[in-house]
């Protein structure tokens, strides 16, 4: 009987958590009208001298918010990149403007799109690890946020290769 009562008890304790406002299994972050959902970071190999971090961004708010940098200690440096495809060929450059995050709209941040660069990496965190960076917004400010490090998804050769990255 009394396994039973202690089986009930964790029972009822996943479930109030999962019913607790505020905690959330998705890892998602909140500053005024912006919702920064599911931060996360490939595993890095030994030598890699940059990581990339995606994450969803979505813009509830009546003007648009622009992400214009960071930082994070996991990196000597954090950039925000674009991708863009000219004549077959995948280009990535700093987004020196920052992305836009206009009202009403939600911007993913991926692989071979636009996506932020942690260049010289301090730490390489294993799969399933975390490492925290603060987001800057023109507007909402600095936003600290938690990546978890995750196994590559399916991507192209393209959206990963950062041959033209180089150490300072």
């Amino acid at each position: 009987m009394l396994k039973i009562i202690k089986g009930r008890r964790a029972l009822a304790a996943i479930i109030a958590a999962a019913g607790v406002p505020g905690i959330s299994t998705a890892h998602d972050f909140k500053a005024g009208s912006l919702e920064l959902k599911h931060p996360w970071s490939a595993k890095a190999p030994p030598v890699a001298p940059v990581l990339g971090g995606y994450l969803t961004i979505v813009n509830t708010g009546a003007e648009a918010d622009p992400l214009v940098g960071g930082s994070t200690p996991a990196a000597e440096r954090l950039e925000l990149h674009e991708s863009t495809l000219v004549d077959g060929v995948a280009r990535m450059r700093p987004a020196k403007q920052g992305i836009g995050i206009p009202t009403g709209e939600t911007v993913s941040l991926q692989p071979g799109g636009a996506h932020i660069m942690l260049v010289n990496p301090k730490q390489r965190p294993a799969e399933g690890e975390k490492f925290k960076a603060t987001l800057q917004f023109e507007k909402a400010g600095p936003v600290e946020v938690e990546f978890v490090v995750e196994a590559k998804a399916t991507q192209s050769a393209a959206s990963e290769d950062h041959s033209a990255h180089s150490k300072p």
